[in-house]
C-alpha cells in the first residue's frame, strides 16, 4: 500500500531529481547476483569445511544475501558474509585468480559468475518500473542510476536503458572516487550532486536493506523501498518512507 504522497508520481512537490538503484528496482539482476553469490560461497565453504574438518553450512540465498551482501560493493559483501561465519582471509590483490581464497579472489569469482549468467541468459527488466523512470524524465525530473555493481553500464546497454539517466554512479565510479558503499550514503549523495540537487530535493528508490539505510542516512527528501521479496517491514525499519511492490504503483 502506497502512503499518500502528493503528485501523480507519488513524490512530494519539492522533489526535482530521482536516484534509482538498478538491481532489483529496474532489472531482475538481483536474482542473478544472489545465485552467483551462492555458487561462489558454496564452492569456498565446501572446500573450507573439508580443509578444517568442520560442518559445511551452505550460503542461504535469502537470509545471507539480504543481510550481508545485497546492495553492497562486492568486496564489502564478501568481507561481511565471511565475518558472519567467523572466517578470516587475507585481502589479496585485484589480480588474484577467481576463486583464490582471498577477499579479492572470491570476489573476482563472483563477478565472473555474474557476467557469465548475464551473457548467457540476458537481463530482464521490471517493465512497470522502467516505464516510471521514462515518465518522470518526460515530465522534466532529472534521473541518475546509483548502483554498487561494477557491471552497471553492461546491464544498461543490454537492456537498452542507457538513455534513461542523466548520470551514473556505480561501482566503477565509486572506486575511482573512493566513495564508501551502501549503507553509507556517499554514492547517493554523489548522484544528487551530479544532478545539481541538494539531498532534500532528491528521491531514492531502493530494494536492498543497505540501500534504503543509505537513503535514510543521507537525509533525502523521500526514500522509496521496493519490496520484491516480502520484506516490507524490514525496508521500513531501515528507513523507507514509502514501500511499494513496483514503481508503477506510484503512478496510480
Amino acid at each position: 500500500m502506497v502512503s499518500s504522497v502528493p503528485s501523480h508520481f507519488g513524490l512530494p512537490d519539492t522533489i526535482t531529481v530521482c536516484l534509482f538503484d538498478l538491481d532489483g528496482v529496474l532489472t531482475k539482476t538481483a536474482t542473478v547476483h544472489a545465485a552467483a553469490w551462492k555458487q561462489m560461497f558454496d564452492e569456498f565453504l565446501a572446500a573450507h569445511a573439508k580443509q578444517t574438518g568442520t560442518e559445511f553450512v551452505p550460503f542461504d540465498p535469502r537470509r545471507d544475501y539480504d543481510e550481508y551482501v545485497d546492495g553492497k560493493p562486492r568486496l564489502d559483501g564478501t568481507r561481511d558474509f565471511l565475518a558472519s561465519r567467523h572466517i578470516e582471509l587475507p585481502e589479496g590483490d585485484e589480480s588474484d585468480a577467481p576463486g583464490t581464497p582471498t577477499i579479492q579472489g572470491l570476489s573476482n569469482r563472483k563477478n565472473d559468475l555474474v557476467l557469465e549468467r548475464i551473457r548467457t541468459d540476458g537481463v530482464q527488466t521490471y517493465p512497470g518500473s522502467v516505464d516510471y523512470v521514462r515518465r518522470v524524465r518526460a515530465a522534466g525530473l532529472k534521473t541518475a542510476v546509483v548502483s554498487s555493481s561494477a557491471n552497471t553500464l553492461d546491464v544498461l546497454e543490454t537492456t537498452g536503458m542507457t538513455d534513461c539517466f542523466d548520470a551514473r554512479i556505480d561501482g566503477v565510479v565509486a572506486k575511482e572516487r573512493h566513495l564508501k558503499g551502501k549503507p553509507a550514503p556517499d554514492t547517493f549523495l554523489a548522484g544528487a550532486e551530479a544532478l545539481g540537487a541538494q539531498p532534500s530535493r532528491a528521491a531514492v528508490f531502493e530494494d536492498a536493506l543497505a540501500g534504503v539505510a543509505a537513503g535514510h542516512a543521507g537525509h533525502f527528501g523521500l526514500v522509496v523501498g521496493v519490496d520484491r521479496v516480502g520484506q516490507a517491514d524490514e525496508l521500513r525499519r531501515h528507513g523507507a518512507d514509502v514501500v511499494v511492490d513496483d514503481l508503477s504503483e506510484l503512478l496510480r
